[in-house]
């Protein structure tokens, strides 16, 4: 699987052992930064993922910063991303094989390196089961803002 990550100052650590593990997994991994804990704007970041994952049909995207929530809202403004913020391995699998997600969004405040690695296992593992979630998908995608 192809992931593009990206994190703000608070989630540097997280994001950085998340890449590595991913990497072991097997699973090719474009960061696309921060890479110091400079402050920077977590929406810049939300942007960078949201518009790669657009872009590669094929990939998924996964944003941490400090509680999830602002890498959430900001990668949900653009249509056809449906960014999931994911505190445990149950929220990951629901998000993937009911709502189809395509950006994990979790929180290095909120979940250590332990549940991070239960989640991205989930997240990996799970996959949209289609049926009746099809056209609650296809109702997301029609509201405007």
């Amino acid at each position: 699987m192809k992931f593009y990550i990206a994190t703000d100052h608070a989630g540097l650590d997280l994001k950085d052992y998340t890449v590595e593990l991913l990497k072991e997994k097997g699973h090719e991994v474009i960061d696309l930064g921060p890479f110091s804990k400079d402050r920077v704007d977590y929406p810049d970041y939300a942007v960078k993922v949201s518009q790669s994952v657009l872009a590669d049909s094929a990939s998924q995207g996964i944003l941490i910063c400090g509680s999830g929530i602002g890498m959430s809202m900001a990668a949900n403004r653009f249509p056809g991303i449906r960014a999931a913020l994911c505190h445990d391995a149950y929220s990951a699998t629901v998000a993937r094989s009911h709502n189809d997600a395509n950006i994990l969004c979790f929180g290095e405040r909120i979940v250590g390196r332990g549940v991070a690695e239960s989640i991205l296992d989930a997240w990996i593992d799970g996959s949209f089961d289609g049926g009746r979630h099809i056209g609650r998908i296809a109702k997301i995608e029609t509201i405007n803002t």
